[in-house]
């Protein structure tokens, strides 16, 4: 399928239907464990919590911020079964300016298994792939220098 929207070049107006043009993308992951999810995030990765959300006076869920990008943790309520898989056939990727090996280290030194360990991609950058404690699959990337 191809895309149709073209741009008329003499006045720059858009022909329609105008493709999609998305600003950013946020994630919501549902997790087991909320404080263990946090806690990863945070002291794995190196997210800052933003704010915990509480209903009826409990944290049910955290808005969790990476540099310009935000994830929301939430509890899972078990309605579909706390057994279920989470994340299958999908995966996060983040791509950063810091340095990956190092990011790296710090997933490893806080007890995660890495499922690739950092390498030379031949599209230019160097990536590692993580599981969080839900399942859900990270690739972390950087330019190569």
């Amino acid at each position: 399928m191809t895309d149709k929207t073209t741009t008329d070049w003499n006045t720059g107006n858009r022909t329609q239907p105008e493709s999609f043009r998305a600003r950013s993308l946020n994630a919501s992951l549902t997790v087991n464990d909320l404080a263990k999810s946090i806690a990863w995030y945070r002291d794995a990765v190196g997210f800052t919590v933003e704010r915990e959300h509480e209903r009826n006076g409990k944290v049910v869920a955290a808005s969790l911020k990476g540099g310009s990008i935000q994830i929301l943790l939430g509890q899972d309520d078990g309605a579909k079964g706390m057994d279920r898989v989470k994340g299958a056939g999908f995966s996060l990727q983040f791509t950063t300016a810091q340095n990956i090996d190092d990011l790296a280290n710090r997933i490893k030194a806080y007890g995660a298994t890495l499922e690739s360990e950092p390498m030379d991609m031949p599209w230019g950058v160097r990536a590692f792939r993580v599981v969080d404690p839900d399942g859900f699959k990270l690739v972390f990337s950087s330019e190569r220098p």
